[in-house]
């Protein structure tokens, strides 16, 4: 917990519900801010409260709607420079989800490097400080000029998910591409089991075409790790190729579970999961999943709210945030 002086947490429009658990955790209220839209779309930001030479934290995370990703990044945008031109003494953005961080390299001829934007847009408004999670990534920290706490991974939450709902012995750790394979090792090897990965084969940027299989699954309960699930087109495929393969059923359900940091969960992501042989898809509340738990009885959520607490509080006295890169905080 906090003693509340010099440090002050705001949040935006995205995702007040996880603003809220951080602001309980530490023994805060959340300050007094207005963010509205005026007729004619422009953002609209008030304090109602001083800053001056106050720690601040702002949090707004990137959006799964993507008509407001954009809202949400020009509302933190607006916040930062509203609390540095009211002579705020640090401001630190707090975006569980970095928008636009799949746009992080010139892949194509003319192609922006969107995600590099963004830090310019986050640093010229004034933030001193970022602090995100699972970083789709990890050069997107060297597009900042200034600190950014980028090794936080979910990894921990989904361990201690994983040790609390099976027993470890029977369950293989699957990447769902290569890409991912080193995630799938670490918690693999912290958990001491096998893990599998696929090799895949895209036709577009979102669509999979074909997934190969490598590593064994036979009676085992597979649990598919990813950081971002989107269309949930590759989880949903490798869940069938995972069931094909024969994993553990019971009463002749497959046992594939998928755990993910971002459920971004759009177009027809919910259907693609209600239909797939996925028994069940974790997320983390780094974006808002309260609708889609109503219309999908496979999700789940994990609660990461305590983890950014507990970096905002390490953060403000200036201790290590490393611990937290392999514990969950009680």
């Amino acid at each position: 917990m906090l003693n509340g002086i010099g440090i002050k947490i705001f949040t935006g429009t995205s995702h007040p519900e996880l603003a809220e658990i951080i602001a309980r955790r530490l023994g805060l209220t959340l300050g007094k801010a207005s963010v509205t839209k005026s007729s004619i779309g422009e953002t609209d930001v008030c304090m109602f409260e001083s800053v001056r030479e106050d720690d601040v934290y702002i949090i707004n995370t990137g959006s799964d709607n993507p008509t407001s990703v954009n809202t949400s990044l020009m509302e933190m945008c607006i916040m930062i420079h509203a609390c540095k031109i009211a002579s705020a003494k640090r401001i630190t953005a707090v975006m569980p989800l970095f928008p636009y961080a799949r746009q992080d390299k010139k892949d194509k001829s003319r192609a922006p490097i969107t995600a590099k934007l963004v830090a310019n847009m986050l640093v010229k408004a004034g933030c001193d400080h970022l602090i995100t999670m699972d970083l789709h990534a990890s050069q997107i920290q060297g597009f900042f000029d200034v600190p950014v706490d980028k090794y936080l991974y979910a990894e921990p939450s989904a361990i201690l998910y994983i040790r609390t709902h099976f027993n470890v012995q029977d369950v293989v750790i699957v990447s769902p591409d290569a890409g991912g394979a080193k995630r799938a090792t670490s918690i693999a090897d912290r958990l001491g089991v096998d893990f599998a990965l696929f090799h895949k084969e895209r036709k577009k940027a979102n669509e999979v075409s074909r997934m190969v299989l490598v590593g064994q699954v036979k009676d085992k309960i597979a649990i598919l790790v990813d950081d971002m699930a989107d269309t949930c087109g590759t989880l949903c495929l490798a869940s069938q190729h995972l069931a094909e393969a024969g994993v553990r059923t019971v009463d002749g359900r497959p046992q594939v579970f998928a755990i993910v940091t971002h459920g971004i969960l759009s177009g027809n992501a919910l259907k693609n999961v209600e239909e797939s042989a996925l028994e069940k898809l974790i997320v983390t509340n780094t974006l808002p999943q309260g609708e889609n738990q109503k219309s999908c009885a496979k999700i789940e959520v994990i609660d990461i709210g305590n983890v950014l607490g507990e970096v905002i509080r390490r953060s403000h006295y200036g201790e290590s945030v490393s611990k937290l890169f392999h514990e969950v905080p009680y």
